[in-house]
This record gives structure tokens, C-alpha cells and sequence, in this order.
């Protein structure tokens, strides 16, 4: 190939295409002829590289081709109503989709905690093998009342939405290993059964159901849910449904995760400004357990309608934001 007669043949398509890129408002015959030069810029291009390749006009043509394809495409740009599908049929449709495997993880977490709650009230050697005698003294006096209110209510919030976050998020990635999701939650479990045991040990236990019951029933929601999708993820692995392949099984669930990943982040964000904010409020605690409820209750619905409704609406498509 003679490259300097190609160049000197071609030279004017490729400056008009390089001009028909740069225009802000092309008309309807600049936009057919930008896609028609962009389909011969695209075959010289390919040519130059097969028989030619001078790197410095194959870099030139490269670049050129690329503008006037993201010309020609456009630029997929975020907008109110992608929010909108997700909050309204992505998220809700993705934990729906998984409510038998959170609802599961909810009732043993339940169960094992007040099972522990119950275990440890009722030896009270083990509390102090856990904690110490001294430490359990110091819990039910300050310590457990304590912690909502020693840091400024922003800076709680914002260590809460995090560290609730961060939980939810390994359960999420570990999903498919299994171990570390039920590792996790006996953490969690054991957490609260041995506080909440030395609380109901010493009487106390209608400041420990009080406090932790206004944030506790969305947190634990959220982990639950985080926890149920990772199992479900990793079962799409070990068992997958018949009419799909395993990798395209598990990449669906991978898919449903992400989006309630993403959701999670505003759940728990709401979950620690009510125990920044609500949960140590001055207020008769019948008020604080009620609007934590409510808020709860709320979530629940908006899974159950918004979600049921996206996945009836076609219960084979994964659902996504777009």
C-alpha cells in the first residue's frame, strides 16, 4: 500500500467526520453522513492496520473512530426516572424476589438470640465468663444506655450507617462462600444475647427492649435481607434452577444483589438516624418503639406491594434500574 496516496485519497473524509463529530446540533442529512463516514473511517482504519500500520495515523484514526461512535451512540446519562425504576421496581423487586431466604435468616436469628438472651439471664456465671462481673455491673448501670448517647448525634449516625453498611456489604460478597454469612450473624446473635441477657439479669430489661427495639427492627431487617440475598446467591451456585446454566444462575442473583446492595445503603441510612436521633430521645418509650415500628412497618410494605407488583409484572426478566 502506498500510505502517502491512501492519506491524500482519504484525507478529506476522515477532516469532515473529524468537523460532523464537533457539531452540536447536527441535522438529518449530517447525521447520515456522519454514520456513513464513520463506517468508511472504520474500514480505513482496519485496512491501515492489516497493511500499513503507522502508528501515528492509526492512533489519529483510532480517536476518530471512537468520537464519532460515542457521537453516533450517545451518552447513556443518569436521569430522575432511572431513580425512580429502581426505587420502585429494582430494589423492592430484587428483595421480594429473595423473601423466602431473608424471612429464613430472620426466624433462626430471632430464635438464637432470644434463645441466648434466655440461656445467659438464666446463668448468670456465664455472663461474667463472657464480660467479667465488673464489666456486666458497669453495662446495666451507664454502659448500654450509655452508648447512644456518648458521641454528638451526626457523628453516631454517620459510624452507624458505615459500620451497618460494611456488615451488610460482606455478607453480600462472602454470599457464595456461606461460612462467613453464618459467621456474621452468630456474631450478631451472640452480641445481643449476652448484653441482652445480663440486662434481663439484673432487671433491666425494659430499658434493653426499649432502646434497641426503635432502630433494632430496621438494622436488623437490612442485615437480614443483606445476609438472605449472599445465601441465595451462593445456592444459585450449588443448585441452580433447571432452565438455567450455572454461571448465568449465579450472574443473575449477582445482578439481584448489587441492586440491593445499592438499596441497603439508604435503608441503613435511615436505620442510623433513628438510633442517633429517635432512640435516645427524651421521650416515653411507648413514642420511640412507635415510630420505630412504624418506620419498619413501612419498609415491609413497600417490599411486599412495590416489589410483588414488579415481579408479577414478569416474573422470568431480572429486574435492574434501567
Amino acid at each position: 500500500m502506498d500510505l502517502d496516496a491512501y492519506v491524500a485519497e482519504h484525507e478529506h473524509e476522515w477532516r469532515r467526520l473529524d468537523q460532523l463529530c464537533g457539531r452540536r446540533r447536527p441535522d438529518a442529512d449530517e447525521i447520515d453522513e456522519l454514520v456513513a463516514l464513520y463506517q468508511r473511517t472504520a474500514t480505513h482504519l482496519s485496512a491501515l492496520r492489516s497493511r500499513a500500520p503507522d502508528p501515528a495515523l492509526v492512533s489519529r484514526l483510532s480517536q476518530l473512530v471512537l468520537r464519532a461512535r460515542a457521537r453516533i451512540a450517545g451518552r447513556r446519562r443518569p436521569s430522575w426516572a432511572a431513580v425512580g425504576r429502581f426505587l420502585t421496581v429494582g430494589f423492592p423487586g430484587a428483595v421480594y424476589r429473595a423473601w423466602p431466604w431473608w424471612c429464613a435468616v430472620s426466624t433462626g436469628f430471632t430464635a438464637l438470640s432470644f434463645f441466648l438472651i434466655w440461656y445467659v439471664a438464666d446463668n448468670p456465671d456465664t455472663a461474667a465468663a463472657f464480660i467479667g462481673p465488673e464489666a456486666a455491673a458497669d453495662l446495666v448501670d451507664s454502659g448500654f444506655a450509655g452508648y447512644y448517647t456518648e458521641f454528638s448525634a451526626p457523628t453516631f449516625a454517620f459510624h452507624l450507617w458505615t459500620h451497618n453498611a460494611w456488615i451488610a456489604a460482606q455478607c453480600l460478597a462472602s454470599g457464595v462462600l456461606v461460612v462467613p454469612v453464618f459467621y456474621l450473624l452468630w456474631q450478631n446473635a451472640l452480641n445481643v444475647g449476652v448484653v441482652g441477657g445480663v440486662m434481663v439479669s439484673y432487671g433491666r430489661a425494659d430499658v434493653f427492649f426499649g432502646l434497641i427495639t426503635p432502630h433494632g427492627l430496621l438494622e436488623l431487617t437490612g442485615v437480614f435481607v443483606a445476609a438472605g440475598v449472599g445465601l441465595r446467591t451462593a445456592w444459585a451456585w450449588i443448585s441452580p434452577p433447571s432452565h438455567l446454566p450455572r454461571g448465568r444462575a449465579v450472574a443473575e442473583a449477582g445482578r439481584s444483589a448489587i441492586l440491593v446492595a445499592v438499596g441497603l445503603v439508604g435503608l441503613f441510612a435511615v436505620s442510623a438516624l433513628l438510633e442517633a436521633f429517635v432512640t435516645p430521645a427524651p421521650v416515653p418509650t411507648a413514642l420511640r418503639v412507635g415510630v420505630g415500628a412504624a418506620v419498619w412497618l413501612g419498609f415491609l410494605g413497600y417490599v411486599v406491594v412495590l416489589g410483588r407488583r414488579a415481579v408479577l409484572a414478569d416474573p422470568t426478566r431480572p429486574l435492574s434500574w434501567r
